[in-house]
């Protein structure tokens, strides 16, 4: 993808504030509506986040085959969109959706069921989030 997207329908006022990465895509993350759950990352330029505004269908960008894809198209596991809002930079896609069958192109769930870094820490906080029981204050690592 060169970094001048080719012309699209998305609202001119959408497009407009938009921050694109120098490939023209940005992230868009896909969340289950009703339970939170992040289920998968793909990547929207303005063709794809129009069609995604306008199908009600989740429309990527695949940047390994150089083409627009409708997930469940081949898969079946569709994703129905229920909102779509950008993060505070403009520079992220948060698309709730409701997930028919797997997100994952493995067959898992999500993207993020195989690669487990750290589970449930035991409800632990971190010093940073911890207030000091005297003042109230955030203690600070040391």
């Amino acid at each position: 993808m060169t970094s001048t997207p080719p012309p699209s329908s998305l609202d001119p006022e959408i497009a407009a504030r938009l921050r694109r990465g120098a490939d023209g895509l940005v992230p868009a993350i896909a969340q289950q509506y009703d339970t939170g759950e992040v289920l998968m990352l793909g990547w929207m330029d303005d063709e794809a986040l129009h069609r995604t505004l306008t199908t009600g269908r989740c429309t990527y960008w695949s940047r390994s085959r150089q083409e627009y894809w409708v997930k469940g198209d081949t898969s079946g596991h569709f994703q129905w969109v229920r909102s779509i809002a950008l993060d505070c930079d403009a520079d992220t896609v948060l698309v709730k959706v409701d997930q028919v069958g797997a997100a994952c192109h493995t067959g898992d769930r999500t993207c993020f069921d195989a690669d487990v870094l750290l589970k449930d820490a035991g409800g632990a906080e971190s010093a940073v989030d911890t207030p000091d029981a005297d003042s109230g204050v955030p203690a600070v690592d040391q």
